[in-house]
């Protein structure tokens, strides 16, 4: 597999090269086979990385420790799903991980545009195409995932670190991923309206699905990451402004903003230039924290590691988006003006540019603390950390400004409001903050007035979004005559664009409430015997005594305690730590949480002696803590509705039967090959043989699409053959000219 995958990413860097070169060369010189060939090359270039994919998975099910990066990750006596979640869980993995995601958006977004953007999406090609190149020159040349080792090799591999075999972690680092893979398509193709003059509209329709699915790919990644660190870590918190975690939440801020400045740009026909600018931060953003988790420039417990090399050749492709990005758009900077001026400050436009100010701000904030100690470090030869009363106290009000902000854009309208209206609409969302905030207040969350006024906002933000989606409920009913839940269903799951807006907002809403619970949450250490009871707030916990467990790769230890409620049993929690047996150095706790709407009990397990009978906890209280699972719910199911498709959408092309019978005949010779021939059992092995031959007919497909063009004979019109006759006879007789005589 070594050989296989190695080879197949050598293919692949001269296939991404090619389709770069193909598409350019096509374009200058108005050539249709040329850019037929570079649109399938890319399309040949995610089914080749998909066979390293494969041939990489592959290796790490079966064991084959002589690959060095299977070594140092892989462990036999591991799940199945953690063995597959190696594959991303290391450097050199995750890197071939971005570049197949990379090429599989790219195939995605040049099929669904091959007849729509004809003049951009040559240019959107090559972009796309440069950016695989780097990883992949990055994957042959300094990180290979498929190097092996040259003498003994080892009977067994180190397995994955304990705090990475979690569910969450098998779902985080992809979706987190994606995110940052899929922020390249609206990149590309913002950067191929600059190349080509061509900076309309006409790209931005066919990348505001892909910039609104890559924003939430990333808002899913980043919300997994908070509760794998709540669940796992056992600190007791989910966030905690560690570099890794800003590396994510970077792009995010900058994503935010620049769909808000796309809806601006559709709607309004405003705010064009900072639209491309955002487009192009955001993607140096999403390759900026590649480079902070990869190059060991910050420390942090998630970072791979140090490479003075790797940060270097990161720093060189940083600068060079830079210097082309905005060379470009800055050559483009006079066709890029006349757009709208904002009507009214009072308006729906002008909330926006406020919000996207902020999100800038927060930005530039969070990428100056987090590199300040670097920067000291490089400067003064001294380390300055910047913890994270520094992060809260400039994001906290950024954050509750933003949160008034998103209960003004929906209450605003476009273009402003007549004051009368403006405060009929307003009355009952600061009504509805105010008594929030009051009993908050009542019930004992006074103490922080920073939490107080995000628990109002959060009310005001709620009731505003309650009412406009009343209001809109209310008109359509009336319009069309149908009742109230057949209106709001319409308006849901028909309409869709305003109403999903409005729930995306809510469910921030929500999610602030667990941000602003965070500053009454309680914590406390306790030392117990078997059979001893400690009170804590209003809970009183029962030590009952351990229990331990063993499974092939570690041993448990668990302590039982009983959870009481004056005098009543409500739960029982079992608070845990492992000690792995190839990793004996590294213990992980398993927390265990008593969740509750009003509040979560939050206890992890530290030292214990179990011939004593004596375990030291540490118990939590989290108030409002699970507000945010439920508002990142809410907030998935808006981005999806407002994603599905519109029901007056052209369908999708057959696709070529004789495609599908390829893919489907030598995914069928595999599974025929494995059982009969390699008389393989059915599980995961013989899957993957399965998927390789699709993959494998997919790469002779995509090849044979990339080569026919160049050598097919090119149909001509009459009109034309004509025209080339007479050029030819006009050649001749101005080389020859006793001929015309």
């Amino acid at each position: 597999m070594a050989g296989f995958g190695a080879l197949s990413v050598l293919i692949a860097l001269v296939i991404a090269t090619y389709a770069g070169a193909a598409s350019l060369v096509g374009v200058r010189r108005n050539s249709p086979r040329l850019l037929e060939s570079g649109r399938a090359a890319i399309y040949l270039l995610a089914a080749v990385l998909g066979l390293a994919s494969v041939a990489m998975v592959q290796a790490f099910v079966a064991g084959d420790y002589s690959i060095k990066y299977v070594a140092h990750y892989s462990d036999a006596q591991a799940a199945l799903a953690y063995r597959i979640s190696a594959y991303w869980g290391g450097l050199d993995g995750s890197m071939l991980f971005w570049v197949f995601l990379l090429a599989v958006f790219a195939a995605i977004a040049v099929y669904t545009n091959r007849r729509r953007q004809r003049e951009i999406l040559p240019y959107a090609i090559a972009v796309m195409a440069v950016v695989a190149d780097f990883f992949l020159y990055l994957i042959i040349f300094e990180k290979n995932p498929f190097d092996t080792f040259l003498t003994e090799l080892p009977a067994s591999g180190q397995g994955l670190n304990p705090l990475l075999q979690n569910p969450y972690m098998v779902t985080h680092p992809p979706a987190l991923y994606a995110g940052f893979v899929g922020l390249t398509v609206p990149y590309a193709f913002a950067m191929a309206a600059l190349i080509s003059g061509k900076v309309g509209d006409a790209w931005l329709l066919a990348v505001r699905r892909w910039a609104l699915a890559s924003w939430f790919l990333l808002t899913l990644g980043l919300v997994l990451g908070m509760i794998w660190a709540y669940e796992v870590l056992g600190w007791g918190g989910f966030w905690g402004w560690d570099p890794v975690e800003n590396a994510g939440l970077l792009p995010w801020l900058t994503a935010t903003a620049m769909l808000h400045s796309m809806k601006l740009q559709e709607r309004r026909r405003q705010l064009r230039r900072f639209t491309f600018a955002l487009v192009i931060l955001t993607f140096f953003l999403t390759i900026f924290g590649t480079f902070m988790t990869r190059s060991g420039i910050v420390q942090s417990v998630h970072a791979f590691g140090k490479d003075t090399r790797l940060a270097w050749i990161f720093v060189i492709f940083m600068g060079l988006i830079l210097l082309v990005s905005f060379g470009f758009f800055f050559a483009r900077l006079s066709v890029l003006c006349g757009t709208r001026p904002i009507d009214s400050w009072l308006s729906r436009e002008a909330a926006h540019v406020a919000a996207i100010w902020l999100f800038v701000l927060a930005a530039l904030v969070v990428m100056f603390a987090t590199l300040f100690p670097t920067l000291s470090e490089f400067l003064v030869r001294e380390r300055v950390n910047v913890g994270a009363p520094f992060f809260n106290r400039w994001m906290v009000p950024i954050g509750a400004a933003l949160l008034l902000l998103t209960g003004l854009c929906s209450i605003l309208g476009w273009r402003g409001n007549a004051l009368p209206e403006l405060r009929r609409r307003l009355a009952a969302p600061v009504v509805a903050g105010i008594v929030a905030a009051g009993m908050c207040a009542l019930a004992g969350m006074g103490a922080s007035r920073a939490a107080l006024l995000c628990l109002g906002l959060s009310g005001f933000v709620a009731a505003a979004v309650v009412q406009e989606i009343g209001r809109g409920v209310v008109s359509r009913a009336r319009s069309t005559g149908q009742g109230r839940a057949a209106a709001l269903g319409s308006l849901l799951f028909r309409v869709r664009s305003p109403a999903a807006g409005y729930l995306v907002h809510l469910g921030i809403a929500l999610m602030f409430l667990g941000f602003a619970g965070q500053a009454f949450s309680r914590e406390e250490s306790v030392a117990l015997s078997v059979g001893q009871t400690r009170s804590f707030g209003k809970y009183a916990i029962r030590f009952d005594g351990f229990s331990q467990s063993e499974d092939r790769q570690k041993r448990t230890i668990a302590t039982e305690l009983a959870v009481l409620v004056d005098g009543k049993p409500v739960g029982r929690l079992a608070p845990a730590r492992s000690l792995y047996d190839k990793r004996p150095d590294e213990p992980a706790s398993e927390v265990a949480i008593l969740r509750g709407l009003g509040e979560d009990l939050y206890v992890t397990l530290g030292t214990y002696d179990m011939s004593q009978g004596t375990a030291a906890l540490k118990l939590v209280t989290n108030p409002l803590v699970d507000w945010m699972w439920l508002g990142f719910l809410l907030m998935a199911a808006a981005t999806l509705l407002a994603l599905l498709p519109r029901g007056n959408a052209r369908p999708a092309a057959r696709p070529a039967l004789v495609s599908v019978l390829a893919v489907v005949g030598m995914a069928t010779a595999a599974l025929v090959f494995g059982v009969v021939v390699l008389r393989l059992p059915w599980g995961a092995p013989l899957a993957l043989l399965a998927l390789g031959g699709c993959l494998l007919a997919l790469t002779g497909v995509a090849c044979y699409r990339m080569l026919d063009p160049l050598f097919r004979q090119e149909a001509i019109t009459p009109t034309e053959r004509r025209a080339l006759i007479e050029e030819e006879l006009r050649a001749r007789l101005a080389a020859t000219p006793e001929a015309a005589e």
